[in-house]
């Protein structure tokens, strides 16, 4: 299969996966808008979201997978189950402690590291103890149901685990519609989405749970003991958890800074659901697909292919996420009033929170480059220095963070958020050319250039037209009519793009075609990946 239908295929399930948890953003925001109840929401879901991407999504099952499919292939399904069960104890346990503690914690953890500027707020304070208390199981949930998917996709069944996870966004479009009916208040809707977020969880798990003794794989309890295997499991988990935490702490930081203003965190969180729209469609499929590619081509010691694969893969990012970033850029106003300005979501909300989006807009190609660069590094089994360079990039995430909030709000954090990301793509970037690694090629060195002046031109041209069209995109224009101008924009903007980006060279039909052509001659490793539904 070639490079772009991998990336399409991989790109269209995070995709759908990213639409259901938009259309429950935008409920959220007309029934909460970004108010007290909104922040205290967002900032008690971050606790449990952060450990299951911390533990169940990314240490656990780059360390667990590859142990349990070696299992199956020294000592058959048998001798799989017994480590399964060994590892479920072991997980089970650690995971119940962690929650009671945890739960009786959880004043402490959100007055002192979460969010201490709610402190000063008693009832935002009170809700958002209280939202996470009911929510932090949710971690156990999913952490076990990640142990059952990594057992399933070696198992090749990957539907399963893949649709597991839209549930959640399932689940709470439904609490939010019903909200919506019933004319619930605010604080009624915050602990309907609470009780939610926990339904899911053990929805979720139900689901994956099932899957795997429908597979022939029945999970029986064992006393928790640190068995050979489960040690081993371990020791490979704890360098995953360090690169992976380096991230997640980088986003609980931001969220303990923007607690200190009002409203500061659930605008950083509706912007980043939008930007999270093209930067996962691209950049997680080129990830996904690009690191087991390129494993290949120098297991094979084609460095010819190596590096065509890299210098492919910046090219589609690139020629895919430039015209996004560009109209992010100028016209995130419209489309956060559009898509949010209804209900309690006011017009000073859309405002601030477009800002917000066209500061993202500018770091869109670095954070999809950087899903780009690290498979660069870890195709050569080289974790270490893209640990390093995330490190860099949190010190300076948090140092003009703390800097830049007490005069520009919630920009300045995004500001701080788009700076760290172009530090750590150059950083990357520079490395490989540094080690010899990223080879020289002259059709991408000139198409570059090409495909920014395109974008920069369609930007132009956008920003005169939404002059142009102000009252159909304004907030006393009616929704059909703001939806059509949006929507007539953004095909006239494509169509822009395109024209130019083929015209002046920066894309080709040769080049498109040359890239759906190419063959991989390893099988698709990436079916098994399931999106990110949170």
């Amino acid at each position: 299969m070639s490079l772009v239908k991998k990336f399409a295929t991989v790109g269209g399930a995070t995709l759908g996966s990213r639409v259901f948890g938009f259309v429950r953003e935008t409920f959220m925001a007309a029934l909460l808008g970004t108010g007290p109840v909104a922040d205290a929401f967002n900032t008690a879901f971050r606790l449990p979201n952060t450990f299951r991407r911390l533990f169940a999504e990314g240490a656990f099952n780059s360390a667990f997978v590859p142990l349990f499919a070696k299992e199956i292939e020294a000592r058959g399904m048998d001798g799989a189950r017994r480590f399964a069960e060994e590892v479920f104890g072991v997980l089970f346990t650690m995971l119940l402690l962690l929650t009671i503690a945890m739960e009786l914690a959880m004043p402490f953890i959100v007055r002192e590291l979460i969010a201490p500027g709610f402190a000063d707020d008693p009832a935002k304070f009170a809700s958002t103890v209280t939202f996470a208390t009911i929510m932090f199981p949710y971690l156990a949930c999913m952490s076990l149901g990640a142990m059952m998917a990594g057992m399933l996709n070696s198992l090749h069944r990957y539907f399963a685990a893949a649709i597991a996870p839209v549930f959640l966004n399932f689940i709470l479009i439904g609490v939010l519609a019903f909200a919506w009916y019933s004319g619930h208040d605010a604080i009624a809707v915050g602990y309907g989405l609470s009780w939610g977020v926990m339904a899911a969880g053990l929805v979720q798990f139900a689901i994956v749970w099932f899957a795997v003794r429908n597979a022939g794989m029945r999970i029986g309890f064992r006393r928790p003991r640190l068995t050979a295997n489960v040690k081993r499991l371990l020791v490979l988990a704890l360098p995953a958890a360090i690169t992976g935490g380096i991230t997640q702490i980088n986003l609980l930081i931001n969220t303990n800074i923007a607690s200190g203003k009002a409203g500061a965190v659930s605008s950083l969180v509706y912007a980043d659901r939008i930007y999270q729209l093209p930067l996962g469609v691209v950049g997680i499929a080129v990830a996904t697909v690009l690191l087991p590619e390129l494993a290949r081509a120098l297991r094979a010691g084609n460095l010819n292919e190596a590096s065509n694969l890299q210098n492919r893969s910046v090219e589609f990012t690139l020629f895919l996420t430039l015209p996004a970033a560009a109209a992010l850029l100028v016209m995130s106003e419209p489309i956060v009033r559009l898509l949010f300005e209804r209900g309690r979501f006011s017009p000073e909300s859309t405002v601030i929170v477009g800002q917000i989006l066209a500061i993202y807009g500018l770091g869109l190609p670095a954070f999809v480059l950087i899903k780009a660069f690290i498979p660069g590094f870890f195709a050569r089994e080289d974790t270490r220095t893209p640990m390093i360079f995330a490190a860099i990039s949190v010190a300076v995430n948090v140092s003009l963070a703390l800097t830049l909030f007490p005069s520009l709000g919630a920009s300045g954090i995004a500001i701080a958020e788009i700076a760290a990301g172009w530090a750590n793509a150059l950083l990357l970037f520079s490395t490989l050319v540094w080690r010899g690694h990223w080879g020289r090629d002259i059709p991408l060195l000139t198409r570059i250039p090409r495909l920014v002046a395109a974008a920069a031109i369609m930007a132009l041209a956008l920003h005169h037209a939404i002059g142009w069209l102000a009252f159909p995109l304004s907030s006393a224009a009616s929704l059909p009519m703001r939806a059509a101008t949006v929507c007539g924009l953004v095909l006239a903007a494509m169509a822009i793009y395109f024209a130019l980006a083929f015209g002046l060279g920066g894309a080709s039909l040769g080049m498109i075609r040359r890239n759906l052509r190419r063959r991989a001659a390893a099988p698709q490793s990436a079916a098994g990946e399931g999106p990110d539904a949170s």
